[in-house]
């Protein structure tokens, strides 16, 4: 995308997506930046009960998430009826999660950021300050479903760099989506 254009020239809506761990708050505040349009970090809208519960190492169900996703669902669809771009980072750890954001926008698209459990616990483990514990890793692999053939989006292994990530997240914008 060249300097002179717009999120109005161009308003697709990304959701950076993935475990607790992979990257989706850097990767997405960074794709945000780069496309010039808001991002939309959506940890901050999950309810105190659901920090608790995290915090205390207890997994979130669907009946937990069904507020914090049509919060989150609410930002897609204003983002779409302005027709400006958009970064959301949420886990999106089911594809009925993702159909629900979608529903929003049928042209959503997703990144999905992908690595190894190792890694991204390595990750979490270094993090300071953050409600999920690392014991939750492995129910947020349980629960996640790949991005499908029919999803518009792109799959990108977390062990490239976050410029990198980003400049592939751009790239898919001007062909054809990609699984990498």
């Amino acid at each position: 995308m060249d300097s002179s254009s717009g999120p109005q020239d161009n308003p697709i809506r990304w959701v950076v997506m993935g475990v607790s761990g992979c990257g989706k708050s850097t990767v997405g505040q960074a794709l945000a930046t780069a496309r010039g349009v808001a991002f939309v970090e959506g940890d901050q809208f999950h309810p105190p009960a659901n920090v608790a519960k995290m915090s205390a190492g207890l997994a979130l169900n669907d009946d937990d998430r069904a507020d914090w996703l049509l919060a989150l669902q609410a930002k897609v669809g204003e983002a779409r009826q302005a027709g400006v771009g958009l970064v959301l980072s949420c886990s999106s750890l089911k594809r009925r999660y993702r159909d629900l954001l979608r529903a929003a926008d049928p042209a959503l698209r997703f990144a999905h950021l992908s690595g190894a459990r190792e890694l991204i616990a390595d990750r979490m483990l270094a993090r300071v300050g953050h409600y999920m514990p690392p014991s939750l890793l492995d129910s947020q692999f349980k629960d996640l479903q790949p991005l499908q053939a029919d999803e518009a989006g792109i799959t990108l292994a977390i062990t490239a760099p976050p410029a990198q990530l980003v400049a592939s997240i751009l790239a898919s914008e001007e062909g054809a989506d990609s699984r990498t």
